[in-house]
């Protein structure tokens, strides 16, 4: 079984609104983007996020890939979430790395869906010169020797800081995390093929067409149903990982066994009529020396292969 083609299908599924049923009774998207469109407008007033420029990327009529489900929307990833980034407090200052406590994520870091660690710390003092980022803030590497063949994202379970290599995404309302983790992954491969920057010494990912990525907005109850389904797929499908992983131990150590019998004389009975394996050393080489025959069954005999 595919697991890898069978993730991608469920994902798929997903973003098309064919993995949970519609409900009419949802408050359609339509009415979620007005209420993101007023979260954005207050954060901006209380000074929080800034007013971002319209990408150049962007089009007044945008052209979105496929027809979707009443009640949902298309918009672009700009449009409901504010960006950020990372730096690296200098390394020969002991006050950011000495007995540090707080998170500073990096690419070694984004190996799972949820950050509640990260393998380097910095302190108090960092802090003062870096961006804190809440829980729920999704992470994705942009710049990284492996963007040929996976997009990592990440969603902080705790308050972090990151390095340079990483982008933040924060949506302006946090319940949307889950749903654009879900969305980003079903376009890992459409991502890295056609937003990869070229003509730069490290992979990387052109961010300004990123930020326009088309966004299938679902209403967020439905958003809810997905995520819970999703998740049930994604453990049945680990569960039928974990099963081939541990068929193949299991295979693994029976030909092993296998050949350990077999070169012990156990793998089939023996025949007293057999020519004893002395006289088969003698055909091949008469001046050869026998050596003790150690736990061998009788008719066999240990020699060096020279």
């Amino acid at each position: 079984m595919d697991t890898k083609a069978l993730r991608q299908k469920i994902l798929d599924l997903a973003i098309h609104g064919k993995l949970v049923p519609q409900d009419p009774n949802d408050e359609p998207a339509s009415v979620l983007l007005e209420r993101i469109k007023a979260e954005k407008e207050r954060l901006i007033k209380e000074g929080k996020i800034k007013r971002s420029k319209k990408s150049a990327k962007s089009s007044d009529t945008p052209h979105y890939p496929y027809l979707l489900p009443n009640g949902w929307e298309w918009c672009n990833l700009e449009d409901i979430v504010s960006f950020g980034g990372g730096k690296t407090p200098s390394m020969d200052n002991k006050e950011y790395w000495d007995n540090g406590n707080h998170l500073w994520v990096t690419s070694k870091d984004m190996k799972y869906s949820y950050i509640t660690n990260s393998l380097m710390k910095i302190t108090d003092k960092a802090l003062e010169v870096m961006t804190i980022y809440e829980k729920g803030t999704l992470l994705v590497v942009t710049r990284s020797g492996i963007l040929r063949h996976t997009l990592p994202l990440s969603i902080l379970e705790k308050p972090a800081t990151v390095n340079q290599d990483l982008k933040t995404i924060s949506p302006h309302i946090q319940e949307l995390s889950e749903y654009l983790y879900v969305v980003i992954k079903a376009n890992e491969h459409f991502i890295l093929k056609e937003y990869h920057k070229d003509g730069t010494t490290v992979d990387s990912i052109d961010f300004d067409k990123f930020r326009c990525l088309p966004i299938p907005l679902a209403p967020i109850a439905e958003q809810k149903r997905i995520i819970v389904e999703t998740k049930r797929w994604f453990a049945l499908i680990d569960q039928v990982e974990q099963g081939k992983v541990d068929l193949q131990t299991t295979i693994k150590q029976a030909k092993s066994k296998i050949l350990g019998l077999a070169i012990h004389g156990k793998l089939v009975p023996q025949d007293l009529n057999d020519e004893p394996a002395i006289e088969l050393l003698k055909r091949i080489n008469p001046d050869f020396t026998p050596c003790d025959n150690g736990h061998y069954p009788v008719g066999w005999i240990e020699t060096i292969l020279g």
